[in-house]
């Protein structure tokens, strides 16, 4: 199941969590080293479904597309996946994605004395205070990021 909501010009894609085929593939747990080589280990020591490492609650757990470069101080970068689930309790610094008067974002809560506001990870951008004004809802917590570097 994938919802598609308009934003301005672009197509914003939310995908379920619940829709996923099981997906087991082999899984090398000795790592890969990123510093000096290290001998191969000849064999796999298991299989590994992602969904299974990225998915704690699948009913409140859906992906999204990221569109924009306002969280690149966070390693988030346009075209990642993200991995957001609505059951995780937000906190201060916690990464969300929000709709604010119909517009989705996505952005660190930062509550600073009696004001909310959602914080960019890049100076080119504002932060946005959250007032009673806006139309403002939580649509929950970046858990993961998925970056493609192809």
């Amino acid at each position: 199941m994938h919802i598609k909501l308009l934003d301005k010009n672009k197509h914003l894609t939310f995908y379920s969590s619940t829709s996923l085929k099981l997906l087991a593939v082999p899984f090398y747990e000795g790592g890969v080293s990123a510093g000096f080589p290290s001998p191969a280990e000849d064999y796999m020591h298991s299989k590994l479904d992602l969904n299974d490492l990225l998915i704690e609650h699948p009913s409140a757990t859906y992906y999204i597309r990221v569109n924009g470069d306002s969280m690149l101080g966070a390693g988030i970068q346009s075209g990642d996946l993200l991995v957001v689930d609505r059951s995780l309790e937000v906190v201060n610094s916690s990464i969300v994605v929000a709709n604010i008067n119909g517009e989705f974002t996505v952005k660190r809560i930062k509550k600073i004395k009696d004001k909310m506001f959602l914080q960019p990870e890049n100076k080119n951008y504002k932060p946005i205070e959250i007032t009673e004004e806006m139309d403002f809802e939580l649509f929950g917590v970046v858990a993961h990021v998925i970056h493609h570097f192809i």
